[in-house]
């Protein structure tokens, strides 16, 4: 390799001290540079290592040979490896798919049969994970300075996990991490200083871990610098409920006594070395701004030396932008990374950027990368671009074709082209189709970048659930059965994510009709209730815990609408280029327009009474 490959480390991390920018700087420079060489040598390591694996062997027999690789071991999906991944739950050992051993089992905010997909994890990939996270520190330290000289509120969560029958923990990706050594035994980073103390992030119990969170934010205002989460979803969470709850933590600042209602020991002595003494003045200073009419700015106001706000913003989280915008006071939006359980990808290397124009640089020591071409097209076999719903105009989400073509490697992707991602990992994936749709924007030094389109075959999305047609038919389709027992038809449906207020929730809008005539028939309340009941139960577990454990999902509603109202939305999508020939009903919906011609015609409104059964399994 060229300008002295960085990546001498049999696991292919380079050593660095993450205080040092410089050098920081020096290994991503070096890492983009030499895509291709590095790639090669990701593909090396991984089939080495493994090529005795179960899964492999039966490929490869025997051989090593990146060729061999490629025209041999299939493109698959979950379903064509979850076979091996119940078994390593289920006790069979983990070289069934990897050479290294299989410590956890990471639960993905996609489902198969209605239950998370697990992905396996290593030791050596929270080493990974962790350089990764490194990495992104010297990033922002070239766009914003003196980032050192305070602290970062950054409302970090962990979610429920499991013991699969061998004794694997199975947890999400970053319930993983942050009970990982690697987070909890960090070295001290100068860059990134939390104001939640770890016992507080730690917390199961997601209500106490919020109040906490943000007790100790407050209580260090002044020297917080950057506020964030994960998700776009989670922060305005935060919001809404320091919007409910913000005399308690007022009242708590003023007495230096943090709730008794707080009882996980670990917050509670924390919290009250945070807390320290009784903090009147400060107390006023924040019951002025939240008592305010108008929440406009809050977190500037809370927060005066905030410089930006992080979190993710892309895919489906670019609903939540606008309402960002409200609360941020004109602070920057900063999504710093693109990851997922399968894997960590990429690094936002222009992280000031608006959020529709974010594209990720894709990291080549992460895993070996393949792509598959795609196309993009709208319901007259146009090409078009998707949006996000960033844009105000008529974007319907559509289903991605993909002809039968080979894959591109990393350093082949064209510019302007859509591609699905597929990847090859250290922990036991091979040619694995991640789902996502990206669009190739740029380059840096050697290495593509991508803009986030979609996620394949995904139409609703509130936080991390992820809902597809086929789920949300399959949901409808019980629904109705109790509607039609009545004498009364659905005619058509479709929806939207509502984000209008926090938590966001799913809306089904319903042309219904009398048997035998054209009628709107007399509805019951309870029975409609019932349907918005069992839409809900009929969704899969990810949408289920978001909405009875995590609360980050609000009732699903059904709205009914006037007869003719559907053929007023084909006219409408007609008018904007549909062909009348090929024109379907689109079962989600994200133009500002479209929704306003439904909800003009609606007639009657109805919630979910009752949280959907969910335990965790």
């Amino acid at each position: 390799m060229t300008r002295g490959n960085p990546c001498q480390l049999p696991g292919m991390l380079p050593n660095y001290d993450p205080n040092d920018n410089e050098a920081g700087m020096k290994i991503l420079e070096d890492l983009t540079e030499n895509v291709e060489q590095i790639q090669q040598r990701v593909l090396e390591e991984i089939i080495t290592r493994n090529a005795r694996t179960d899964y492999l062997k039966g490929f490869l027999d025997g051989q090593f040979d990146k060729q061999v690789f490629k025209k041999t071991v299939p493109v698959v999906n979950y379903e064509d490896i979850k076979p091996y991944i119940e078994r390593i739950a289920n006790g069979d050992s983990s070289n069934i798919i990897s050479a290294e051993p299989i410590i956890e089992l990471l639960t993905s905010s996609g489902t198969s049969g209605g239950q998370p997909k697990m992905m396996p994890s290593t030791a050596e990939d929270l080493h990974r994970k962790t350089f990764f996270y490194n990495l992104l520190v010297p990033v922002m330290n070239k766009y914003v300075d003196g980032l050192d000289e305070g602290k970062a509120m950054y409302l970090l969560f962990v979610k429920p996990e499991t013991k699969t029958p061998s004794g694997l923990m199975a947890r999400p990706v970053l319930t993983s991490y942050y009970k990982s050594n690697n987070f909890q035994n960090r070295p001290f980073n100068r860059f990134n200083v939390f104001t939640s103390p770890d016992e507080t992030i730690l917390c199961s119990d997601s209500k106490q871990s919020m109040y906490c969170q943000l007790l100790c934010g407050l209580v260090q205002r002044q020297e917080v610098l950057r506020v964030g989460a994960v998700f776009a979803s989670a922060f305005l969470r935060a919001i809404k409920f320091l919007e409910d709850n913000w005399k308690e933590l007022c009242s708590n600042i003023r007495t230096g006594h943090v709730s008794d209602w707080i009882t996980d020991p670990g917050c509670r002595k924390v919290v009250s070395l945070v807390l320290n003494k009784p903090k009147p003045e400060l107390a006023d200073l924040i019951e002025h701004e939240c008592s305010s009419k108008s929440w406009e700015g809050i977190i500037k106001k809370l927060w005066p030396r905030t410089k930006y706000i992080e979190v993710i913003v892309t895919g489906s989280m670019a609903q939540y932008v606008s309402t960002l915008e409200y609360y941020s006071g004109g602070l920057p939006l900063v999504s710093t990374m693109y990851a997922s359980s399968e894997c960590y990808f990429g690094i936002n290397f222009k992280p000031l950027s608006k959020p529709w124009d974010v594209s990720y640089t894709l990291i080549p020591n992460m895993a070996y990368f393949e792509f598959l071409p795609v196309k993009e097209k709208n319901e007259d076999g146009a090409q078009y671009v998707q949006c996000n719903g960033v844009c105000k105009e008529n974007c319907m989400e559509k289903e991605t074709e993909k002809e039968d073509v080979e894959t591109v490697e990393l350093v082949d992707v064209k510019l302007g082209q859509y591609y699905e991602l597929v990847v090859t990992t250290f922990t036991g994936l091979y040619r694995y189709r991640v789902g996502d749709i990206l669009m190739v924007t740029g380059f840096h030094n050697k290495a593509p970048q991508f803009r986030f389109v979609h996620r394949r075959n995904v139409v609703l999305s509130i936080d991390t659930d992820k809902t597809s047609e086929e789920d949300l038919l399959k949901a409808v389709t019980k629904a109705k059965v109790i509607v039609e027992s009545l004498g009364i038809l659905l005619i058509e449906y479709t929806s939207y994510a509502d984000t209008s207020s926090i938590p966001g929730h799913y809306v089904l809008f319903w042309e219904l009709t009398s048997k035998g005539n054209n009628h709107l028939p007399v509805l019951d309340p309870k029975i409609m209730e019932q349907c918005c009941s069992t839409v809900e139960e009929s969704l899969d577990s990810v949408y289920r815990r978001c909405r009875r454990k995590d609360n980050s999902i609000g009732p699903l509603e059904i709205r009914v609408v006037q007869h003719g109202t559907f053929d007023a939305l084909m006219d409408f999508c007609v008018s904007q280029g549909s062909s009348v020939n090929q024109y379907k009903t689109p079962r989600c919906i994200k133009s500002g327009e479209a929704i306003n011609i439904l909800d003009s015609r609606v007639v009657a409104r109805f919630f979910s009474q009752k949280a959907p059964f969910w335990e965790l399994v």
